[in-house]
């Protein structure tokens, strides 16, 4: 594959698709976050294998919906490809936490986790939109959350969930 002219106006797109998945993971919106996959979606570095976009997005709900969870993705390096796929690296950061501890499999007993790592993504521009079309996933480091689960404090800013961005 050859690099294609690096086109600022794509590169920014994909970091807002980026910025769009990391937030409607947090905040929960499922079908949102679905909406950010190319259906032929393909899935690498999870514990299980996921058989596309749907599954991904369902199995991960089920997961963390009772979870409070935060995502961060830093430091982009995006290539162009071609002009309608790119690459790119993000490194990560995630607070997973849970209302009791993990009861099996990899972390049992730990109440959550403080995740460190890269997302290696491939993209493709669908009818005009970057939608991610392969994600993988690594850990650099792992830190268990343990303890009892610390309360919200009234009167704190809740997470908006309806889209502050668009024509009201």
């Amino acid at each position: 594959m050859s690099i294609v002219d690096q086109n600022p106006r794509d590169i920014d797109a994909i970091k807002q698709l980026k910025a769009r998945y990391f937030r409607f993971l947090d905040t929960k919106r499922w079908a949102d976050l679905r909406r950010q996959f190319t259906d032929d979606a393909r899935f690498a570095g999870t514990n299980k294998p996921f058989s596309g976009a749907d599954e991904f997005v369902a199995r991960t709900s089920v997961r963390l919906q009772p979870a409070m969870t935060i995502h961060q993705g830093h430091m982009p390096e995006i290539i162009l490809t071609s002009d309608h796929t790119a690459r790119g690296i993000w490194a990560m950061f995630d607070w997973v936490e849970f209302a009791t501890p993990i009861a099996e499999g990899r972390g049992k007993g730990w109440r959550g986790y403080i995740g460190y790592g890269h997302y290696e993504e491939e993209y493709r521009k669908e009818h005009g939109v970057w939608k991610i079309s392969f994600m993988s996933h690594s850990r650099i480091r792992m830190n268990p959350v343990m303890g009892d689960p610390q309360p919200m404090l009234e009167g704190w800013l809740a997470t908006s969930k309806e889209d502050w961005l668009s024509d009201r």
